[in-house]
């Protein structure tokens, strides 16, 4: 009450100019007082923040350019609006040219948007969202030159300063000042029928960046089938008059732990829109295309060119005798540019079929061109095969026509009660709030890069946490039983890949990451040579009740706990460089001892990537274990009573 009042009188103060645009301050501040923002209005709207204060971002500007109105330039403040609850601090300002920007101040970072109250459509023909940020932090970023990808591999940069202008970044995007210590995160949110934000140096500061409304395309790039733009307008987007715009946030915090139970951008991004959810399971899946479709065991024929029914059905077989919830047949069962057109050697119905009957689902793979151009009739398709979702590949793009994509077919496939996950795509933004059947993005570098390069080693496995994973769920799909040393990985493309960093690093993954559909990217008999694990593999489910940072640094190490109906999960990841870290189990209710499967490095692991031990310890909330791990180390465990 006592900040609810606060911020009611400093709205009140300045009532006496409003009608005019004059020099005003307002502020706002998060609920626990550590976050303040100053708005100024003066001939244009800009804002800066501090946090405990400390001077994080300096004034700021914002605008919105439409074809009716500079928004932001010039406007007379006509009301103000305050609202707060326990989770957040707001402030509404209403301009008479049929406008209003939102602030809102959360404990753990702020955001704003501009809602306008225009008859008809309007054009945005640019934005100015500035985030001036001060001194000389460190820049951890995905550059891009493109508007097509964000799998690209994260830069150091050590200063902000040393980032050349006109150089571009996805977001979210990292800035380190670990003298104070201090992590900005800028992001995004609620981003619909509006293009992707990007950030650019600009003389010192960064501002956001999107691509322009596409005007014409063709099909190009892998096999002929993605849209590619070959022609941009000179707007952004064209859009109703009457909307909230996209969310701009500034996440802060002193503690590196934070930005890994930091979800503000799911907060921020509008609740479900589909009432009834009981269909939409999330799980893990046996899937064929990592290791080339390769079975080692040779009970049955395998590798690319034998995806049939008998193949799938050994998949099945696989997932419904250790508890996995789902089957992911990737490209080829089907032909590229038309569904319907099956492959002649897999009767993927009766796939479907016998999977169901042994409670298992299945996802099938398309290409989103393919699928537009007939949206409902693809998806009538799939619903009358039995599939359980699909994978959703080649958007490649984050322009307005894009971002409806995405929501066309979440919506689509929601009425045919189909999950969805998104690959070939930009970064999720909270539209799996708003439409929950969509289980997973891809947006990241996954595992799949082992096959070709070196980029996707425990370094940028201790990256992406703290960063690509505050914007949502990421399929990076963990689970390689060939682990090599950085001096011994060779990537491998035919033929069984292998990955960088121990056995224990990529279980720990199953743990560490976000990722509600857990794609298993081994073959199902090269898990079957090590029971231990394949239990591991069995119980860790894919979404959680609650977390634990025990222990965390950016780009050096994660200690996390998971709980998931009363059963725990640890992981715990070392980016190349030998360490141990400490487990407190004062997590745990006092009074009860429980029983511990711990799955850590083996002395050699350092050299023999793939060795690792299983001990099975009593424990209880007074208990403390240390855990070594090797380099490019981990170690994984759950708890029973």
């Amino acid at each position: 009450m006592q900040i609810n009042k606060l911020l009611l009188f400093i709205a009140l103060l300045f009532c006496g100019t409003f009608g005019v645009f004059a020099n005003q301050q307002l502020k706002l501040k998060s609920p626990n007082a550590s976050l303040l923002v100053d708005i100024a209005l003066t001939k244009a709207i800009s804002y800066s923040v501090s946090f405990n204060n400390k001077t994080v971002l300096l004034p700021s500007s914002i605008s919105l350019s439409l074809d009716k109105a500079i928004l932001g330039k010039e406007a007379v403040v006509k009301s103000t609006k305050i609202r707060s609850n326990s989770g957040f601090n707001e402030l509404t300002i209403n301009f008479t040219n049929s406008f209003a920007v939102v602030f809102r101040a959360y404990n753990e970072g702020v955001a704003y948007r501009f809602i306008t109250t225009f008859d008809g459509n309007v054009r945005v023909l640019a934005e100015q969202a500035d985030f001036n940020l001060t001194g000389e932090p460190a820049a951890v970023i995905q550059q891009t030159d493109n508007y097509t990808t964000w799998e690209g591999s994260y830069v150091r940069f050590e200063q902000k300063n040393l980032i050349a202008d006109g150089v571009r970044a996805t977001t979210p995007a990292l800035f380190d000042y670990s003298q104070q210590p201090l992590k900005v995160v800028i992001a995004e949110s609620d981003l619909r029928d509006y293009p992707g934000m990007y950030i650019q140096k600009k003389e010192g500061q960064f501002s956001g960046q999107w691509a322009a409304y596409p005007v014409k395309s063709e099909m190009g790039s892998w096999g002929n089938f993605v849209s590619v733009v070959k022609e941009r307008a000179t707007f952004l987007s064209e859009t109703s008059g009457k909307r909230s715009y996209p969310w701009r946030i500034v996440i802060i915090t002193d503690q590196d732990k934070d930005l890994l139970t930091n979800h503000l951008v799911t907060k921020l991004a509008e609740p479900s829109l589909i009432r009834d959810t009981k269909w939409i399971k999330p799980g893990k899946a046996s899937w064929e295309w990592w290791h080339d479709a390769i079975l080692t065991g040779g009970e049955i024929p395998s590798g690319m060119g034998n995806r049939n029914t008998a193949l799938y059905n050994y998949y099945v077989d696989f997932a419904a005798e250790h508890q996995m919830e789902y089957l992911m047949i990737d490209a080829g069962w089907s032909n590229n540019y038309d569904l319907r057109k099956v492959n002649p050697k897999l009767d993927v119905q009766t796939v479907i079929s016998r999977a169901a009957s042994k409670k298992v689902g299945v996802f099938l793979w398309c290409v989103a061109s393919t699928l537009l151009k007939d949206l409902d009739g693809q998806l009538d398709f799939i619903q009358s095969l039995g599939a359980a979702g699909i994978k959703v590949d080649f958007i490649d793009r984050d322009d307005q026509l894009a971002i409806r994509w995405f929501e066309q077919i979440a919506k689509a496939a929601a009425k045919r009660k189909l999950m969805v996950n998104f690959h070939g795509c930009s970064k999720p933004t909270g539209l799996e709030k708003t439409y929950p059947n969509i289980v997973n993005y891809e947006a990241v570098r996954g595992a799949e890069c082992s096959k070709w390069d070196y980029s996707v080693g425990p370094e940028h496995h201790l990256l992406i946490p703290f960063i690509r994973m505050l914007a949502g769920p990421m399929d990076y799909t963990p689970g390689s039983m060939r682990n090599a040393s950085k001096d011994k990985f060779k990537p491998i493309d035919p033929g069984l890949p292998s990955s960088q960093g121990t056995r224990c690093h990529e279980l720990a993954m199953f743990v560490v990451f976000n990722q509600p559909l857990a794609m298993l990217c081994d073959s199902p008999d090269e898990y079957m040579k090590y029971p231990d694990i394949l239990q591991f593999l069995s119980v860790v489910p894919t979404v959680f009740e609650e977390m634990k940072v025990l222990d965390a640094k950016i780009g050096d190490y994660i200690l996390m706990a998971k709980r998931n109906q009363g059963r725990w999960y640890i992981g715990a990841m070392s980016n190349w460089e030998r360490r141990t870290l400490e487990l407190d189990f004062s997590f745990l209710p006092a009074g009860k001892t429980y029983q511990l499967k711990l799955y850590l490095d083996a002395a050699d692991a350092d050299e023999h990537a793939s060795n690792y031990t299983f001990k099975q310890i009593s424990v209880n909330s007074e208990s403390k274990i240390v855990l070594p791990l090797a380099k490019g180390g981990g170690a994984a465990a759950y708890l029973d009573l």
